[in-house]
């Protein structure tokens, strides 16, 4: 199994989030950075929303 993550640094803000989400399976990894995205950016949990999220999505170890 290869753990997966997201940069909050892709993903364009205002905030210039730093934060990096890694899990072991991608829906746990879109469910948390899903959940991450509405309670700190304010967006709206929507299909578009997750699969914007799938898009930044990398697989491995999040760099230093």
């Amino acid at each position: 199994m290869t753990r997966k993550y997201i940069d909050c640094r892709e993903f364009p803000s205002e905030m210039n989030c730093s934060i990096t989400i890694a899990a072991d399976r991608e829906d746990e990894l879109i469910e948390a950075a899903a959940q991450h995205a509405v309670a700190v950016h304010k967006h709206t949990d929507t299909p578009e929303l997750r699969q914007q999220l799938k898009q930044i999505m990398h697989e491995g170890r999040p760099p230093g």
